[in-house]
């Protein structure tokens, strides 16, 4: 972590913001939502940005950070932004042009990070999600590898910066990092990550190969019907938590923030309450300020807590 403590430096020397603004949106949010927060969240403070081809709103972030640009706010390179390679386009020869789709959205010459959006293929096609007759997934078999080459040749070719992967268990992870020939290993890894799924093996293993990793769903998973159980907990209003930050005057949210950056994560913030995302950036001044998860007041309900709640989009079974 660099003297002010704000950004983490890369496997590639390159640095990232601990602190993201992350843009995903549900159905019910309208694109031009995506422009006027992102304006918002830059002009609060945030420096991180956390895009992708699947949000399918490239289009109005790109055009927010560029408003910034433009009226002075920030330069092109105070900002760190991060695209992501969707699965329909894993296929090595479909990776650059993937890429470029997003740039040309976005209306910017590179993305500062580029990552494998998950470690699963799909049909090659428009659509996102590609189904047969039945409703099932059409998966795609390519080796993960071979599309680890393509991305490192568009960082050769400047396209991105640094090149990294989401959604990997440490298999996966294994297979790119023991591939013969590797150029360049992922800056890092993004996965839902907080209290209730620590994430603690997985992130020994990354931070044991020099791999940043990046966390989202930060506040608890979105509450997304279809995604998660909305009879499991929130994590915001776990009592343990609560505690803890009723102890040291602050919110549940910043305590969560401030307790991921503590552990050498890098998070991810997503919200488009403006009022939240004001909150959020908050946690960038309580660097002096260390939260301790396992003082006399929280031990017992906390390890309850993270031991007996499971709300998780993605599997691990494999860390």
């Amino acid at each position: 972590m660099d003297p002010k403590g704000q950004r983490v430096k890369l496997n590639d020397g390159h640095f990232i913001p601990v602190l993201g603004f992350g843009t995903a949106e549900t159905k019910e949010v309208l694109k031009s939502e995506a422009l006027e927060v992102t304006k918002f969240a830059i002009d609060v403070g945030f420096r991180h940005v956390d895009c992708a081809h699947l949000y399918q709103n490239e289009e109005q972030v790109g055009q927010a950070i560029r408003s910034k640009i433009a009226n002075g706010t920030v330069k092109r390179e105070d900002i760190f932004y991060t695209s992501k390679l969707w699965c329909t386009f894993l296929r090595p020869e479909l990776v650059r042009p993937a890429l470029e789709k997003s740039l040309k959205n976005l209306q910017l010459d590179y993305v500062d990070l580029y990552i494998i959006h998950f470690p699963l293929a799909m049909k090659p096609g428009e659509e996102l999600f590609p189904k047969d007759e039945n409703g099932k997934l059409i998966v795609d078999s390519v080796d993960l590898c071979h599309t680890w080459e393509a991305l490192e040749k568009c960082k050769d070719a400047g396209l991105t910066k640094s090149i990294g992967v989401s959604n990997f268990n440490h298999k996966q992870l294994e297979k790119i990092l023991n591939k013969p020939g590797l150029k360049y290993k992922p800056v890092c890894n993004q996965v839902e990550c907080h209290p209730y799924l620590n994430q603690s093996k997985l992130l020994d293993f990354c931070k044991s190969h020099d791999i940043v990793l990046v966390a989202y769903g930060a506040l608890g998973s979105q509450r997304i019907k279809g995604w998660v159980n909305l009879n499991h907990p929130v994590l915001l209003e776990d009592p343990v938590l609560c505690t803890i930050a009723k102890k040291h005057k602050q919110t549940p949210a910043l305590v969560v923030l401030r307790y991921q950056i503590q552990r050498g994560v890098v998070v991810l913030a997503k919200s488009y309450n403006k009022k939240r995302i004001k909150e959020n950036i908050k946690v960038m001044r309580l660097f002096s300020f260390k939260i301790d998860w396992f003082d006399p007041l929280a031990v017992q309900g906390t390890l309850k807590s993270l031991l007996q709640c499971h709300i998780h989009l993605w599997p691990f079974s494999s860390i």
